[in-house]
């Protein structure tokens, strides 16, 4: 059973992908961002965000030897010390504050060669506020059973032909002055001068 592997496979290897993602995030944190296929950058995404995280673990952290443990568990995954230098030591400081949700996907269309899915991935800024979530309409109260067969019983009801309504509720007075009846134009008589 393979439960709890659910991952961005990528069709590689186990070491060639985490080999691939490490020279994915040497990159992403030496540029701030790169414009990869999107499926790469949807799983680049939660492996850069760990990074992230083990670096402001480690500027929180008061003993030197776990600052220096989360950098070499920093380093085992990257494997190289500069990138990891620049993140622990400048970029870190970016991120403070921020709680999770480090990094910003944006899609760009097929590739001309492959078709393949293009997206560019960053590094969010740390005084970058987002996107205003939209806010949610209150929910309708759902309506039971025998409302229901009521309110289809009123609709039969009111299906009755109008002309029946008509007749049997309104008087004939009311009925007759309803409907219009056509004016006759009197012709109009021409008056000589002679009469007046």
């Amino acid at each position: 059973m393979r439960h709890s592997k659910r991952r961005h496979v990528l069709g590689v290897t186990g070491p060639h992908r985490s080999a691939m993602m490490g020279n994915l995030a040497v990159a992403l944190i030496s540029h701030g961002r790169i414009e990869t296929t999107l499926a790469k950058a949807k799983a680049l995404r939660p492996f850069i965000e760990k990074l992230i995280t083990l670096a402001k673990k480690a500027e929180k952290a008061n003993d030197a030897a776990r600052k220096l443990h989360f950098r070499r568990l920093a380093i085992a995954r990257v494997r190289d010390k500069k990138a990891v230098a620049v993140l622990f030591d400048e970029r870190v400081t970016e991120f403070t504050e921020r709680a999770g949700g480090y990094t910003r996907i944006y899609k760009l269309g097929q590739r001309v060669g492959d078709a393949a899915e293009m997206g560019l991935i960053e590094l969010i800024d740390g005084n970058d506020e987002g996107y205003d979530k939209p806010k949610k309409k209150p929910a309708k109260k759902k309506a039971t059973k025998k409302v229901a067969k009521k309110t289809e019983e009123q609709e039969l009801k009111e299906s009755t032909p109008i002309k029946d309504a008509v007749t049997e509720e309104a008087p004939k007075d009311e009925a007759a002055e309803d409907v219009e009846t056509p004016v006759e134009e009197k012709p109009v008589e021409e008056t000589s001068s002679e009469e007046k």
